[in-house]
C-alpha cells in the first residue's frame, strides 16, 4: 500500500549534468533504485497546483513563512479520466515537511476540487486525508492554476527506508490546458537542460556518508520551489509586458489558525 502521510525533512541542491552523474554513481554504494527506475530510466510526476483566485497560497510561501502548505493534485505519467491519482496536502512548518494525501480516480478529485463536495468514501481513499482536503477547499475556495512536471530518477536506502534521494530534470510548466490528462508537454522552467534539481529527505538528519560525499563535491543547499520558481517568472514577464502590477506583493497575512474536524 502506498504511503499517504509523510513527515520528513527535504533539502534541495541544484547541479549541473556532471555533478549530477558522479553523485548518482558513488551513491548506488549506499542506496537502490526506486522501484520505477528499474526498469525505466525516469518516471514522470504531473502535477495540478491549487491556489486562491489571487494567489495567495504561492505568495505565502514566497514570504517564508514558518508554516506554509499547497494543494496538489499528482499523477505519475499522463493518466486517463479512470485513472487513479492522488489529492495531497503538502505543509512545511519549521522546516519539517507534512505530507498528507489520498487516491482518487482523477475524475473523482476534479469534481471534489471544483464542487467541494466529498465523494462518497470508498476503500482506496483516506477518510482523514479527505476531510482535511474538504476542509482546505472550503477555507481556500481554490482553483486550478498551474501544470508542473518532471522527469525523475529516485534511490532509497538500502539501510534506511527513510532516506530518499531525488534527481528531477526536463522541469516544464504551462497555465492553460490544466487537466492532468491534456498531456505532459509545457514550457522549460530552469534556464539549461544541464541543471538537475536533487532533492534529499530523511525523517531526521542526513547520514554522515552522504553529507561527506556533498561536501566533496562542493554541493550546497539552495532554496528552490518549482512552484514559486513559475510563478515569480510570470511575475517578471508580465510586468515586462507592462501588466498588473498587483500581483508582485507577497503576502504577509498572518496564518488562520484552524483545526480539522
Amino acid at each position: 500500500m502506498a504511503i499517504e502521510v509523510f513527515n520528513r525533512y527535504e533539502i534541495k541542491y541544484l547541479l549541473d549534468y556532471d555533478t549530477c552523474y558522479k553523485i548518482q554513481q558513488r551513491i548506488i554504494e549506499y542506496m537502490e533504485l526506486d522501484e520505477y527506475n528499474k526498469n525505466h530510466p525516469f518516471y514522470t510526476i504531473c502535477n495540478i497546483y491549487y491556489d486562491t483566485e489571487d494567489n495567495h497560497l504561492i505568495r505565502h510561501s514566497l514570504s517564508k513563512p514558518k508554516y506554509k502548505e499547497k494543494l496538489r493534485l499528482r499523477g505519475y505519467g499522463v493518466p486517463k479520466p479512470e485513472d487513479k491519482v492522488y489529492l495531497e496536502i503538502k505543509k512545511k512548518v519549521n522546516g519539517l515537511v507534512n505530507k498528507r494525501r489520498t487516491k482518487l480516480v482523477l475524475s473523482e478529485a476534479y469534481e471534489f476540487a471544483e464542487t467541494r463536495v466529498k465523494p462518497e468514501y470508498k476503500s482506496y481513499m483516506n477518510r482523514q486525508v479527505l476531510n482535511e482536503i474538504d476542509y482546505i477547499l472550503k477555507l481556500y475556495k481554490p482553483v486550478p492554476k498551474l501544470y508542473l512536471a518532471y522527469d525523475r530518477k529516485a534511490f532509497f536506502g538500502i539501510n534506511n527506508r527513510d532516506l530518499r534521494v531525488t534527481f528531477d530534470t526536463n522541469i516544464r510548466s504551462r497555465r492553460e490546458d490544466l487537466r492532468l490528462e491534456a498531456g505532459d508537454h509545457g514550457r522549460k522552467l530552469l534556464p539549461s537542460d544541464e541543471l538537475w534539481l536533487m532533492e534529499v529527505k530523511a525523517e531526521k538528519t542526513i547520514p554522515v556518508w552522504l553529507s561527506r560525499l556533498l561536501s566533496e563535491f562542493k554541493v550546497f543547499k539552495t532554496s528552490f520551489s518549482k512552484y514559486g520558481t513559475e510563478y515569480k517568472m510570470m511575475i517578471r514577464e508580465n510586468l515586462e509586458r507592462g501588466g498588473d502590477r498587483k500581483w508582485i506583493y507577497y503576502s504577509t497575512q498572518q496564518q488562520t489558525n484552524y483545526s480539522y474536524r
